[in-house]
């Protein structure tokens, strides 16, 4: 890694213990490095300089200069002398000389709460003698959760654990009605990730093109968490992951194989930084977490179930099918199973009282935002409050969690009808994981009040809703049910119940179709289940229709999260006016059971593991491969071929690894074949010491 880098024009003339061990662990920063300095802002760090000639501090009247960057000056902030004084000012870069011998300084130094971020170069020089100068090295400042001094000060040692400190964590996909999560490995304290991560600041086409002028800013949290947003994805400059939402994968991975972060950062530095190919919401959120944490910013990954993304800003999605259920692809709107982001806290002095704590950020490209594709911080008290004038890109969060949603029915000479329209089809179970476990934490309330609450319509006339909606007249009412959990190679059962809410009898026709699609909402063309049918309800009468879809109907998937768009429309013979049912369900792949030899780990031991899946659909799996990766447990990743499994039939692998930290870590396997995609399975790992 390339840091900025003095030379020394007395080099005999003095030699510096910077304390790495002890300054690191008592800056939280051990799990990175104890062979070079990283302290956070705000807290003081302890430094020995010994002269070889001798020394007399009184006569010298020495002062710190800490640079930063290409070419460092005060007026940006990138060159700060700081002279002794008798006691360390918390709020400024400081210093003292805690004590002195003939040969040796003993020096305590405190880093501004609102120190930029980065590589710092320590400097001791005359205070009017610009010639004698002692250059002693280089250290890493980041953000300080702990100070409260500084804006990203977070109040709780369990939170400042989980946000910062944990390299693992869980991410919730699927759909609202079966949620289920997917281990990711953060990994932000392994040994190089600090250092990709800086790299990435510098990386932007701001600093490319003045540096200066962008490291102004570099130590504002508001400010970095835009430009991370904008550098995890490459539209617009070299960032680090290439998006892509359908096949073919080529030159690259589909991006659920991913298990964690480090292999994506590794893999982007050691290209030249190449775009790293290929990447999906979920992974965006997750190498942001990862970057983030890694800065020492307190951050966690937010899942949003049926997410929508509003292109035209006019808070509703518009949705058109023609009458074979086949969507029309007449808006660039679209609803999305799930989707993630991350939130990070910090304070927003940039807006009014009252909007500090989590803000919405996120790295998937999808709008741009100033010119460029990012999105956020958004205040998730302005989303919930409707503030849409706030920045950074509030009405589009609002967007994803409130919009209304309108189905049409396109018939073959152009005529649109009007089939459903849903208040609250977005913005379901926002989730993300609980702070000290594995379980699920709901923050819908964080985001959004009560569906039909007074509470609500008043943040929607804040919000300026760009249209009043009508509610067409209940003739018939239509639902659809289905078993949960379904699993995949299993039969799914279904049933729709049809309402007709007249003092008459009605004949109808109901049509339902069946479709895969990937989880951004992408629907696959061409129908695998369609079903018509005639029928007659009494006066206010239901009727239910009851349905199943077998494995050889369905088949393989687009992705790892086995979507169906399941469509249903009932539509009255005499008066043509309609009902109509969308739902979409994932099918839930098998899980990988994972078994230790040992009952206990030992650091730079080996340890064996056995991990077992089962077939539950009626073919043979072939090109099976396991994956594991963990950090602290394995230094990259660990490939592992094992034989094809038959139809009910084990899948086993045995293998081995040797863990080189300790602690609790998590081993995080993902199993692939010809006809399931990725897999997940994963398991805590505590490590002793040897």
């Amino acid at each position: 890694m390339s840091t900025s880098q003095h030379s020394n024009p007395f080099p005999e003339k003095c030699q510096v213990d910077f304390q790495f061990e002890k300054n690191n662990k008592e800056h939280r920063t051990g799990q990175i490095s104890t062979k070079r300095l990283i302290v956070r802002r705000g807290q003081t760090f302890n430094i020995k300089v010994n002269f070889t000639d001798g020394f007399n501090p009184e006569e010298a009247k020495l002062e710190m200069v800490f640079d930063m960057g290409p070419e460092p000056k005060k007026s940006n902030g990138t060159k700060v002398e700081v002279p002794f004084t008798n006691s360390i000012n918390v709020k400024r870069w400081s210093g003292i000389i805690s004590s002195s011998t003939s040969s040796e300084l003993c020096l305590t130094i405190s880093p501004s709460p609102r120190a930029k971020i980065g590589y710092h170069c320590l400097t001791l020089q005359h205070s009017y003698k610009t010639d004698v100068k002692y250059y002693l090295g280089t250290f890493v400042v980041l953000f300080n959760p702990w100070c409260a001094e500084d804006e990203v000060f977070l109040n709780s040692d369990a939170k400042r654990e989980e946000y910062v400190m944990n390299e693992t964590g869980s991410i919730y996909v699927g759909n609202s009605n079966f949620i289920h999560s997917v281990s990711w490995n953060f990994g932000q304290f392994e040994n190089d990730v600090l250092d990709i991560c800086l790299t990435l600041l510098n990386k932007t086409p701001t600093y490319k093109k003045n540096a200066n002028k962008a490291l102004r800013r570099r130590g504002f949290p508001v400010h970095i968490a835009r430009i991370v947003s904008a550098m995890v994805n490459c539209n617009d400059d070299r960032g680090i992951l290439l998006g892509r939402w359908s096949p073919p994968y080529t030159g690259g991975v589909y991006p659920g194989k991913w298990n964690g972060s480090v292999a994506i950062l590794r893999k982007w530095h050691n290209s030249g930084y190449q775009a790293v190919r290929y990447g999906q919401c979920w992974v965006f959120a997750a190498v942001t977490c990862t970057v983030l944490r890694c800065l020492g910013i307190p951050t966690r990954v937010v899942t949003n179930f049926n997410s929508a993304h509003d292109t035209d800003a006019n808070l509703t999605i518009d949705e058109y099918y023609n009458v074979e259920g086949e969507s029309m692809g007449e808006s660039n709107d679209s609803i999305w199973n799930f989707h993630v982001w991350v939130e990070s806290w910090m304070a927003r002095y940039d807006l009014e009282p009252g909007y500090d704590g989590w803000q919405a950020v996120d790295a998937t490209p999808q709008e741009e935002s100033d010119g460029i594709y990012c999105c956020g911080p958004a205040s998730v008290k302005a989303v919930k409050e409707g503030e849409v004038d706030m920045k950074y890109d509030v009405p589009f969060v609002f967007a994803e969690v409130n919009a209304h949603c309108v189905d049409w029915l396109v018939f073959e000479d152009g005529e649109k009808m009007k089939v459903g329209i849903h208040e609250s089809r977005v913005g379901h179970h926002i989730s993300t994981k609980s702070c000290g476990s594995d379980l699920r934490e709901d923050i819908t309330s964080n985001y959004k009040y009560l569906d039909g609450s007074i509470e609500e319509a008043e943040v929607f006339e804040k919000a300026n809703r760009a249209q009043n909606l009508p509610v067409p007249d209940k003739v018939l009412g239509l639902s659809m049910t289905t078993e949960v959990p379904a699993y995949n190679g299993k039969p799914v059962a279904l049933s729709m119940v049809v309402s007709n809410k007249t003092a008459e009898e009605k004949s109808c026709n109901l049509q339902f179709w069946a479709r895969k699609r990937s989880y951004n909402g992408i629907t696959e063309k061409g129908c695998f289940k369609k079903h018509k049918q005639e029928i007659t309800i009494g006066p206010n009468k239901d009727l239910e229709i009851p349905l199943k879809i077998n494995y050889k109907e369905y088949g393989l998937f687009p992705d790892m999260f086995n979507v169906m768009k399941l469509m249903s429309v009932v539509t009255d013979v005499k008066s043509k006016t309609s009902a109509s049912a969308v739902k979409d369900i994932s099918l839930i792949n098998p899980s990988l059971s994972i078994k230790v030899s040992s009952t206990h780990v030992m650091v730079n031991k080996v340890v064996y593991v056995e991990i077992s899946f089962q077939n539950t659909i009626p073919d043979s799996l072939k090109n099976c491969v396991m994956t594991l990766e963990g950090a602290g447990l394995i230094k990259d990743e660990l490939v592992v071929q094992c034989s094809n499994v038959l139809p009910n039939g084990t899948a086993k692998v045995k293998c081995n690894f040797v863990p080189f930290k300790t602690g609790m870590k998590k081993l995080l396997v993902d199993f692939d074949c010809d006809k399931m995609q990725n897999v997940k399975g994963s398991l805590n790992i505590f490590v002793e010491e040897n």
